[in-house]
């Protein structure tokens, strides 16, 4: 039996009867993983990636961030922002910046410079991306050391049906480079360990953390 990367509890077995592969889900925060030997290596990876075509010419894909910017950034008025896997497009952080939030942008395959290290930023933004961490939680931990005391995380990762057989019906896990899958109930476990506070989410895809000021 595998323990929770999350939390470190105990998980039980969802196995595909079609692909055979095999998820371990959380029996207390809920988040599923799936099994290492499943894992495509990071050449598969990039050529998934490759096959993606967002850009500010897709205008769907841009008005889902425009409306993300409305309703999650745009309130809060930051300045100082990092597009944390910002991918080939770099649209969030153009939309960002037609905000008036100066936006870095990070991404392992596509803007590999890790400009953000010396850095603190009012807002770091993670979209579809910590779907594809190994160890996320630790990710999240490294991010945080690079926003203000004050300042916020947002994350967009679908978050996944709480049934063994609805979620191997899910859309979401047939992508070969999706390994990790969240619950509200990650997120808020996630939260009181890290001392965040869940600010804001639309109980689909997208969460809202605020580092709390250090006692």
């Amino acid at each position: 039996m595998k323990k929770c990367k999350i939390c470190q509890s105990d998980t039980h077995s969802i196995v595909n009867p079609k692909t055979k592969k095999i998820f371990h889900k959380c029996s207390t925060c809920k988040y599923i993983f799936l099994d290492e030997e499943f894992y495509v290596d990071q050449f598969l990876e990039k050529k998934h990636y490759d096959k993606h075509h967002n850009n500010l010419e897709s205008l769907g894909y841009v008005k889902m961030f425009e409306d993300l910017v409305d309703e999650f950034v745009n309130p809060l008025h930051v300045k100082r922002a990092l597009d944390f896997g910002c991918g080939e497009g770099e649209v969030l952080p153009i939309v960002l910046e037609r905000n008036s939030v100066s936006c870095d942008r990070y991404d392992l395959f596509y803007f590999p410079e890790k400009v953000y290290e010396n850095k603190k930023y009012d807002l770091i933004c993670s979209t579809e991306v910590f779907e594809h961490l190994q160890n996320p939680l630790e990710m999240l931990k490294q991010l945080l050391l690079h926003v203000e005391e004050g300042g916020y995380i947002l994350l967009m990762s679908n978050f996944h049906p709480d049934n063994d057989e609805e979620f191997l019906k899910w859309w979401y896990i047939r992508d070969i480079t999706h390994i990790g899958f969240f619950h509200l109930e990650t997120f808020e476990y996630i939260a009181k360990k890290l001392n965040l506070e869940i600010v804001k989410h639309n109980s689909k895809n997208t969460i809202m953390f605020k580092k709390l000021t250090t006692l």
